[in-house]
């Protein structure tokens, strides 16, 4: 999980560097060559592409899909930091959901460090001008369809190969954006076309790590490594693209952070208190 945030941090920022095309027709390319690489690998492992939970799979490409088009959209229209800190609220949506769809526990001071973190938003929004509300509210969207995204991965756990459930991204979203680039075609120039694949290379790699992250760990761990998302964000939007903030933004984000990380010292130590009890 580590490697993958990485790896998505720059891909973020390659993200921002092409803000002249349109996000859906830069989730294209990455999803015409995720579909090359996970298809071409998994022909040569010779695995079924199509996998056995098609209607889980199915969900997990389509909330993937509509997560990455709202995400892509803030990356391009707020600073760096702001988009992905919004987007930090992946992991709280991923546990509140994983109540119902994984039966995970969720505990009650887990409640409190969910709401700290929401606060942290509402003050990015409220002291950036830079955040839109419609941004705002397509950050949280993204956040959301993550979190039912990852909820589907773990509830797939070791039944599929890693490499089926990332096929399924490009093969839900290919017609999506597809249909929608035909019309809002923007031609890559230059250098573009080179940021545009590196997109779709660095993201593979990123998915492949991150969804064998979530099939072997449970997700109140895995998922709250992705504050370390923020640090670089910050890092690279200051050095990269100039973007600072006021004191009340940042201690929006810190608030964001500390919410997540809070959560995930509390229930792991709530968990191993409980397996203390039980044995």
């Amino acid at each position: 999980m580590l490697l993958a945030t990485f790896i998505f941090a720059v891909m973020n920022v390659l993200v921002k560097y092409v803000d002249n095309i349109p996000a859906i027709e830069i989730i294209l390319f990455r999803s015409i060559v995720s579909f090359v690489m996970s298809g071409f690998t998994l022909r040569l492992k010779k695995i079924n592409p199509l996998g056995k939970n098609r209607k889980v799979l199915f969900l997990r490409g389509l909330a993937g899909a509509i997560a990455l088009m709202m995400f892509f959209t803030t990356l391009q229209e707020m600073p760096l930091a702001s988009a992905v800190t919004i987007m930090f609220l992946g992991p709280i949506f991923t546990a509140i959901l994983g109540v119902w769809v994984v039966k995970e526990k969720v505990f009650p001071w887990q409640w409190v460090f969910f709401a700290l973190s929401f606060i942290g938003i509402v003050m990015i929004k409220g002291f950036d001008p830079r955040v839109s509300p419609l941004m705002a509210l397509l950050g949280v969207g993204a956040a959301l369809f993550s979190g039912v995204a990852y909820n589907m991965i773990r509830k797939l756990k070791t039944s599929e190969h890693p490499l089926v459930i990332i096929f399924y991204f490009p093969l839900v979203t290919l017609p999506i954006v597809g249909v929608y680039s035909f019309f809002h075609w923007v031609q890559p120039v230059g250098a573009e076309w080179l940021i545009l694949i590196a997109i779709g290379v660095l993201t593979q790699f990123a998915q492949y790590f991150m969804t064998k992250s979530y099939q072997i760990e449970a997700l109140s761990k895995v998922a709250n490594i992705n504050f370390v998302g923020v640090l670089y964000a910050l890092g690279f939007g200051y050095v990269l693209f100039d973007e600072t903030f006021n004191f009340l933004t940042y201690l929006g984000m810190t608030l964001v952070m500390l919410g997540v990380i809070l959560n995930v010292i509390y229930k792991n130590r709530k968990e191993k208190a409980d397996e203390t009890i039980s044995n």
